[in-house]
């Protein structure tokens, strides 16, 4: 078998025995860096598009910062203001009127049954407004709250007849009663008195005890 030369091919690229070497170990290189790019995959890149906007405001990052709130900052760059309780004894008709389901009609309803009452001692009274449905009760009562201590009390011991009636949880035969126990008694001490001695029924306790109070019978 004939032997092949390689004299020629060496003439050819013109390299030296050092060089052959050199070259050797880089072509071991390359291999080497093209095989660990097909075991490990490339890293993917995602690319987030920022509106114009964003990129304006994040010009001033001291600024940015002081004026956004986490958690209340909406997409549209809006702040989201927390819910507002709206406070029964003392609304006007046009807060009413912003809740839902509440129009003018009701909304002068629940004011004048306010001043009627002397003011609401607790939210659920609602119910006791003429026209007010349950379901427009349900959207708004978590919106609203009412405090007792802001109600107009009557003095038991010194109201007359047209005060005492004007409290729309009284009867007519209630106040009578009333006004009948108080001249035999001289002085009402409290409202379980009244409750004992069945001037007033049991039931009805719980809607008048927050208008009613038991001073003295001297005016002041």
């Amino acid at each position: 078998m004939k032997k092949i030369s390689l004299d020629p091919l060496k003439e050819w690229f013109g390299y030296t025995r050092r060089e052959r070497r050199s070259s050797f170990i880089l072509l071991l290189i390359i291999a080497a860096v093209a095989g660990i790019r097909f075991i490990v995959p490339d890293r993917q890149m995602n690319i987030e598009i920022i509106p114009l906007g964003d990129t304006i405001s994040s010009m001033d990052g001291n600024q940015a910062k002081s004026t956004i709130i986490p958690d209340q900052k909406s997409r549209q760059g809006k702040i989201i203001k927390p819910a507002r309780i709206l406070d029964l004894n003392k609304c006007d008709s046009a807060a009413l009127e912003a809740l839902p389901g509440i129009g003018p009609v009701l909304s002068a309803r629940i004011i004048r049954y306010r001043n009627l009452l002397g003011g609401y001692a607790v939210v659920n009274q609602l119910k006791e407004v003429y026209g007010l449905p349950e379901e427009t009760y349900d959207l708004v009562s978590g919106s609203l709250k009412a405090d007792p201590g802001d109600v107009r009390k009557i003095n038991i011991n010194l109201a007359d007849y047209r005060q005492l009636i004007r409290l729309p949880y009284f009867e007519r035969y209630e106040v009578t009663a009333i006004l009948k126990y108080r001249e035999l008694k001289g002085k009402v001490v409290g409202i379980d008195e009244l409750v004992e001695n069945g001037v007033i029924d049991t039931g009805k306790v719980k809607k008048v005890k927050w208008y009613l109070e038991f001073g003295s019978t001297i005016s002041p």
